[in-house]
C-alpha cells in the first residue's frame, strides 16, 4: 500500500510542478532574474507551497505514526553548518544557471526534453562525485582515529 501512496503523491506532485510552470527553464530562471524581467508568479506557488507544508509539519509532528501506519521519520538536525551552507549556494547556482531544481527536472523527462535529460544527467554526475568524496573523506577519518 505505501508504494502505491507514493506513486500517487509522485504523479500528483509532478503534475502540480507541470501546471505551475515549474517545470519551464525560462520561467524559473525569469523569477530568478530579479534585476531584469523578473516574473513573480512562482513566489506564489512557493508560498503556497510552504503553507501547505506548515501544515504539514505541524500535523506530523505531532504524531508517532503516518496516515498510513508507518513510523514517522522528522529531520532532526537544527543546526546552520557549512555543509548546509555551501551546498545550498550550489543548489541555488545550479537552479539559476540550468532552471531545473531536481523535482521539476525529473517531471520533464515526461516530455522528452533535452535540457531536462543533459540536466539529468549532470545531476547524477554530481551526485556521484559527491559521494566519491563523502568516501574519501570517511576513509581519512577512520586512518586518523
Amino acid at each position: 500500500m505505501s508504494i502505491v501512496s507514493a506513486l500517487i503523491v509522485g504523479l500528483l506532485f509532478g503534475i502540480g510542478l507541470i501546471v505551475a510552470g515549474m517545470t519551464n527553464p525560462a520561467k524559473v530562471q525569469g523569477f530568478l532574474d530579479l534585476a531584469g524581467n523578473w516574473d513573480p508568479s512562482l513566489a506564489f506557488v512557493m508560498g503556497g507551497a510552504i503553507l501547505v507544508g506548515l501544515v504539514a509539519f505541524r500535523f506530523a509532528g505531532k504524531r508517532e505514526r503516518s496516515l498510513l501506519g508507518e513510523a514517522m521519520r522528522l529531520p532532526t538536525a537544527t543546526q546552520i553548518d557549512r555543509r548546509l551552507v555551501l551546498g545550498g549556494l550550489a543548489f541555488g547556482a545550479g537552479w539559476g544557471l540550468a532552471g531545473f531544481c531536481p523535482g521539476p527536472a525529473l517531471a520533464s523527462l515526461t516530455t522528452g526534453g533535452s535540457k531536462a535529460l543533459l540536466f539529468g544527467g549532470a545531476m547524477l554526475a554530481g551526485m556521484l562525485v559527491f559521494e566519491i568524496l563523502e568516501r574519501r573523506v570517511a576513509a581519512a577519518r577512520v586512518r586518523k582515529a
